[in-house]
C-alpha cells in the first residue's frame, strides 16, 4: 500500500490513520511518499482563503520529503508526530512545529531548514508527476496505490478501527481490481 499526502491535508491524515490501522488487521505493508498540494495547486484560479492555505502548505511538503530522502525510515513516525501536532493539536505548519515533530522521532532539527528552501522543489514537483502519471491531474490527496493500481482517496472520517479498518480495506482493494 502506497499512500501519497500532503501533511496538511486533513482528508490524508485521516486515510494514513486508518492505512496504518489497515497494517495492524492485514498483511500490508505501508508506505508513505509525499505529494505537494501547493506544487498540484501552482498556476491555478483558486479562492483566496485557499490559495493562501496552499501558500503556506510548501513548508510541511518540503520537510517531509527530506525526511523521505534522508531518512526513509523514519517518514512515518514522523508524518505521524507532525500531523497529530497540525491535525489534532491544532499547531501551525510553521518552523516550532517541525522542528517539534523532528525532535520526537529523533531526527536533527536541522533538517527544519529544508521548508524554508525552494532547493528541493524540483523533486516535489517529480513525486507529483508520479502521481498524476498513474490518476490525471483532477486529484488530491490522498493518492492509494495497491498493486500497480492507483486510486485519489478514500477520503473519510472517521478512520475505522480494527477489524472494520479490514473490511473497509478488503472492499477497497476488491474497488480497484476493476479495471475500469
Amino acid at each position: 500500500l502506497d499512500l501519497w499526502f500532503d501533511p496538511l491535508c486533513p482528508w490524508a491524515w485521516m486515510t494514513s490513520r486508518w492505512a496504518l490501522e489497515v497494517a495492524k488487521v492485514r498483511e500490508v505493508d505501508v508506505v508513505f511518499h509525499v505529494m505537494s498540494l501547493s506544487v498540484l495547486n501552482e498556476g491555478r484560479d483558486l479562492p483566496p482563503g485557499y490559495r493562501d492555505l496552499m501558500d503556506k502548505a510548501w513548508g510541511g511538503a518540503r520537510l517531509c520529503l527530506a525526511v523521505q530522502q534522508q531518512y526513509p525510515e523514519k517518514l512515518t513516525s514522523f508524518y505521524t508526530a507532525l500531523g497529530t501536532r497540525i491535525h489534532l493539536g491544532g499547531q501551525s505548519n510553521d518552523r516550532p512545529t517541525h522542528e517539534s515533530a523532528l525532535a520526537e522521532v529523533g531526527l536533527p532539527l536541522d533538517l527544519a531548514n529544508a521548508a524554508e528552501t525552494d532547493a528541493n522543489d524540483p523533486a516535489l514537483r517529480e513525486e507529483l508527476a508520479k502521481v498524476t502519471a498513474a490518476v490525471g491531474d483532477e486529484v488530491g490527496t490522498p493518492v492509494i496505490r495497491v498493486d500497480g493500481m492507483s486510486l485519489f482517496g478514500p477520503v473519510m472520517s472517521p478512520a475505522p478501527r480494527g477489524e472494520e479498518a479490514g473490511k473497509l480495506w478488503d472492499g477497497f482493494v476488491n474497488v480497484l481490481a476493476y479495471p475500469g
